[in-house]
């Protein structure tokens, strides 16, 4: 499959103004993906219902910091035509989802179509990324939060569907939140297939049929999970500059 994704599990983007985000070497890396000066960003905040801070860093980041152009695409507020929605997306060269609340982002994703355009950009060779909701959504499924948006004191995690590009469960922030690892040994007792873990400031590249691990800061890593004939098995992958074969990871268990 043609594709190239680096799903981020967490880490600061909003920080003051003296201080670095804490995903910067993999900002940069994405950014050195396009392979062009200036490369065009879309930031899609749909997770964070459009919020205007995280806008701003964004922009401060990728376009300040980083020498891109950026564009966003607003779907809460002024929401924009259909084909502004495709036009915006089909132009760009690196597609960036924020976090939040990745149920209701696929939810309305799918109402509108912007899956479809994010597949057709896909095929066409943008950059999928993005940081925990913007993590899950390009993978078969995720371990998400999306619950305590309704109720913060919800911390019970849920699988949600995303637009399958890779046959992996996303699970983001697996170092920082201790709810997520029981959560998701449970969870996958139940699950076909694998599923990978990343620490905040680790991130899983995926470029066509082949993965590494990036990391921006030390000791920050991947770990691949999935149960067989009774057993959790807990796998550590380590941050490497070398692409591996996909096939390796989504089929493991073989």
């Amino acid at each position: 499959m043609k594709r190239n994704i680096i799903a981020i599990g967490g880490g600061k983007i909003m920080v003051p103004a003296n201080r670095e985000p804490q995903t910067t070497l993999i900002d940069r890396c994405i950014v050195k993906q396009a392979k062009r000066k200036s490369p065009r960003v879309l930031f899609l905040p749909t997770a964070s219902e459009d919020n205007v801070d995280y806008c701003e860093a964004f922009r401060e980041q990728y376009e300040e910091r980083l020498g891109c152009s950026v564009q966003e695409l607003l779907l809460y507020r002024n929401r924009p035509s259909d084909k502004k929605i495709q036009r915006l997306i089909l132009q760009s060269d690196i597609i960036y989802v924020g976090g939040g609340n990745t149920l209701r982002m696929m939810k309305l994703w799918r109402k509108l179509g912007v899956d479809k355009y994010l597949d057709q950009a896909r095929k066409r060779g943008a950059i999928l990324c993005g940081l925990s909701a913007g993590a899950i959504c390009w993978f078969r499924q995720g371990n998400s939060d999306s619950r305590k948006f309704k109720d913060e004191t919800n911390l019970s995690l849920i699988k949600v569907t995303g637009l399958n590009y890779a046959d992996v469960l996303m699970c983001p922030h697996y170092d920082v939140e201790k709810h997520r690892q029981p959560a998701l040994k449970a969870m996958m007792k139940t699950t076909q297939g694998v599923a990978v873990g990343l620490d905040n400031c680790a991130a899983l590249h995926i470029k066509d049929d082949n993965y590494r691990i990036l990391s921006s800061k030390k000791n920050k890593k991947a770990y691949l999970i999935y149960w067989e004939h009774g057993e959790y098995v807990k796998q550590v992958i380590m941050p490497s500059d070398k692409f591996k074969p996909l096939i390796e990871l989504t089929k493991a268990k073989n």
